[in-house]
């Protein structure tokens, strides 16, 4: 038995059954972080000595009867954006290269009540801005399928731990598909709730109104789990919603007769790889044959989702990152002579390359004579979005698209062009702007092995039922069965 290739409910089954231990679940995995890091490079800061320490002592009060609850002991990895007290919180940036975050997030506080052990923080492109995790400070993170491809961002760190079984789950953020995109790449599973339905206190902001931690798993249910532990209100989160509390795994009935599933034929258009088209569309016929009725349809926005998006965007990310000055906390540059050169100094050699682009780009659409051309204007468009997936929620329970236009490219391809970087997104920003729930799951694979996701859309607070579609596929597809990753290098 390899434990580390277990999903969680398979780990809480053989605990139940006394067949492991906390302790050796934990050493598997500190084990095979030891072994494989050094290909995948996907954390920034490693906790396993703290984690075989705190699993000795959790097995031990799990034998007392002291600690009774049933994600006791489970390991988890955490994207670097998220604040864990007394931990180094960089959001791999030089910036914050030394932060150590003074309290805990909201959902690092949740996973604490759970007595669950953090295993490090995970690699990311820098404040979250990125596709591919290669604008991390401090490293490049790598698939596991193919260790010369990217492993998709921002949370390339996050996907590919879970794909390379360094976690067993994981915490990451999406703003723009950066949950889906690199679970897609890396072929795991990767839910972005609605947003408001998870706090996002203690989150590093990159654009607040359209930032959302989700989490990223082996499977569906894992990730039904995950999402009844970090989902619910806080006080401490003014954009937070006041939803009744639901258990999602309840919703996984492995029944999709009768869901209406739409699927948009501007999202199938040019500029989508043919083998992602081919294999969305056997898991479309799959759809069929288990009872759900299939209809194409136009969502004509899409053409301005990606211009919206970098937008808004840029403009909350000008705003956010201002705190960075070199004065409060963060990164300050050693030599200066006036106020105004430290703040330049700082600010110039804190950040990175993309940083600055979309930070430049922001400013330029909040300033005075291009506000109303530009950022109104976006926020017009937005309106437009919300509106047209509005019309087609109406008629359809699920939008069906491709998570990614192409499978993982390879390191290099596209760092040195933003904007072909950028179309990266073309088939998730959408679903940021108007606030909706997605998940992307793996369905097949290219003719080189590199995995291929697929998207499902909901409407507003409707993750049970994309989850409970995502589910039924899963069951037929067995993706998990038939595939696994090679670290090919």
């Amino acid at each position: 038995m390899n434990i580390t290739e277990l999903t969680v409910h398979e780990l809480q089954d053989k605990l139940k059954n006394k067949e492991i231990t906390i302790t050796e679940i934990t050493k598997a995995y500190t084990d095979r972080i030891n072994e494989k890091e050094k290909d995948v490079q996907a954390f920034v800061t490693i906790l396993t000595d703290e984690a075989n320490k705190k699993a000795q002592i959790i097995q031990q009060n799990i034998e007392k009867g002291e600690i009774t609850g049933e994600f006791a002991g489970i390991p988890i990895g955490i994207k670097d954006n998220m604040c864990t007290k007394g931990v180094k919180t960089t959001c791999s940036s030089r910036m914050l290269e030394n932060f150590i975050a003074p309290y805990d997030a909201t959902v690092v506080e949740k996973l604490n009540r759970e007595n669950m052990i953090d295993l490090g923080k995970l690699n990311m492109d820098e404040f979250a801005m990125g596709g591919s995790t290669e604008y991390s400070y401090f490293k490049k993170t790598r698939n596991p399928w193919n260790l010369n491809k990217v492993p998709g961002g921002s949370s390339g760190g996050s996907a590919a731990a879970v794909a390379a079984n360094l976690v067993p789950w994981a915490l990451g953020s999406d703003t723009g598909g950066s949950i889906r995109q690199p679970s897609s790449f890396c072929g795991v599973v990767g839910l972005k709730p609605t947003y408001g339905l998870v706090s996002r206190y203690g989150l590093v902001a990159f654009a607040s109104s359209l930032d959302q931690i989700g989490p990223i798993t082996k499977d569906v249910y894992d990730s039904a789990m995950l999402l009844n532990l970090i989902a619910g209100h806080d006080e401490k989160d003014t954009t937070s919603a006041k939803q009744e509390k639901i258990d999602y795994t309840k919703c996984l009935k492995n029944d999709v007769k009768g869901l209406k599933i739409g699927i948009p034929k501007e999202f199938f258009g040019d500029g989508i790889n043919s083998e992602v088209k081919e294999i969305l569309k056997n898991a479309i016929q799959t759809y069929k044959e288990l009872g759900a009725e299939i209809e194409e349809f136009s969502l004509d926005i899409a053409q301005y989702a990606l211009a919206t998006y970098y937008i808004i965007a840029c403009a909350e990310a000008s705003s956010n990152l201002g705190r960075f000055d070199g004065i409060r906390y963060g990164y300050r540059s050693k030599e200066f002579k006036s106020l105004k050169e430290l703040y330049k100094k700082s600010r110039s050699e804190g950040f990175g390359a993309e940083v600055k682009r979309r930070i430049i780009l922001g400013t330029y659409v909040l300033s005075s004579g291009y506000y109303d051309a530009y950022y109104k204007k976006a926020q017009q468009v937005r309106t437009l979005v919300m509106n047209e997936f509005n019309k087609g929620f109406e008629k359809y329970d699920v939008i069906l698209t491709p998570t990614s236009p192409t499978v993982a490219f390879d390191i290099g391809a596209k760092s040195s062009n933003p904007l072909e970087m950028y179309l990266s997104d073309i088939c998730t920003v959408s679903v940021n702007i108007a606030g909706l729930p997605g998940i992307s799951i793996p369905c097949g694979v290219d003719k080189e092995g590199m995995p291929i996701g697929m998207q499902l859309i909901g409407n507003r607070f409707g993750e049970e039922t994309i989850l409970n579609a995502a589910y039924t596929l899963e069951q037929v597809i067995k993706f998990r069965e038939k595939y696994k990753p090679e670290f090919r290098k």
